[in-house]
């Protein structure tokens, strides 16, 4: 059986935590559960809640993933804190338009123009 790895990583950058999925295809029930997981650790363990989530490294993304990040918004939204989406491929995009959600989110183009927003 392989290592666990990490699904997320997370760095700091002026006290906004920027986090990049390691996962290419965000499809399956058991990954987006553990990303679950991962995200409100890395929520709940902040003070000042300041979160960036950069897409850049996933192609798809499942319903349920969606599922996941208004779960996430809405914890991150209880402690007062902030939460921005960044490097959102088109077709994911698309998704995000279809469901109404680009506009529950803060999304932008790049990290850097979302950490600029901070």
């Amino acid at each position: 059986m392989a290592d666990e790895k990490p699904r997320i990583s997370v760095k700091n950058s002026g006290g906004v935590n920027i986090v990049e999925f390691a996962d290419r295809k965000i499809l399956e029930e058991l990954s987006i559960s553990e990303i679950g997981e991962e995200l409100a650790r890395v929520a709940t363990g902040m003070g000042d809640v300041k979160m960036l989530l950069s897409f850049k490294n996933v192609e798809h993304l499942s319903s349920a993933a969606l599922g996941m990040l208004i779960k996430l918004n809405k914890q991150v939204a209880e402690k007062k804190g902030q939460l921005k989406l960044s490097d959102i491929s088109p077709p994911i995009y698309e998704v995000f338009k279809i469901t109404r959600l680009y506009k529950l989110f803060s999304i932008y183009g790049t990290a850097r123009e979302a950490l600029a927003d901070f």
